[in-house]
């Protein structure tokens, strides 16, 4: 199976999201699994599209509930399934929920769970710089922001922590890869700080 190509994904994305943040974030993701898919030696395009697809179902089955196999992400994955997308990606998006119960078997599926909260919580981080520019967020200004229960609440702490240990790296030096894969794309991401 071949993969499909990032203007196929980018093209479903566009469709089942409307929310700029949301397209951002799957943006961001993207960003950071193809730097670590270059890191790891694995292959930047394959990550990449995990990365940039993980939530395009999202904003149509947000799935309070958090069932397994209702709404985000088991919906998004039968839609891609019947695209025809390779299973391994497919296994990595399931496994990015940990409500779905699919282990994390896959240096892929580890890297989407790894960086999918922390890149939100970059992104929190760099928009409440008067700059709103990622260039001025390094891994101490998000560690502190981190401890801060009422920032960006939307983002499991657990999980960032989880992720780093799963990928097996230091939550510091993560933390600050993540900013740097980021930090490459700050202008597609509106976080270059020209917006401010």
């Amino acid at each position: 199976m071949s993969l499909p190509s990032r203007a196929d994904a980018l093209a479903l994305m566009h469709e089942y999201t409307a929310s700029e943040s949301l397209r951002k974030h799957m943006l961001s993701v993207e960003a950071a699994m193809r730097a670590y898919a270059e890191k790891l030696g694995e292959d930047p395009e394959r990550w990449g599209l995990a990365g940039l697809i993980h939530d395009f179902d999202y904003e149509r089955y947000p799935n309070t509930a958090h069932s397994a196999t209702d709404e985000h992400p088991a919906e998004g994955v039968r839609i891609l399934r019947q695209r025809g997308w390779p299973e391994d990606i497919l296994q990595a998006i399931l496994g990015h929920a940990t409500y779905c119960g699919v282990p994390r078997e896959t240096p892929m599926a580890r890297a989407l769970f790894a960086v999918d909260e922390l890149t939100g919580l970059v992104t929190a981080t760099a928009l409440v710089r008067p700059s709103k520019s990622l260039h001025e967020v390094d891994a101490r200004s998000v560690r502190k922001k981190m401890k801060d229960k009422a920032f960006a609440r939307g983002v499991n702490r657990d999980d960032v922590l989880l992720g780093a240990q799963e990928l097996g790296v230091d939550l510091d030096a993560h933390i600050q890869f993540v900013i740097d894969a980021m930090r490459a794309r700050a202008t597609e991401l509106g976080l270059d700080g020209q917006g401010a």
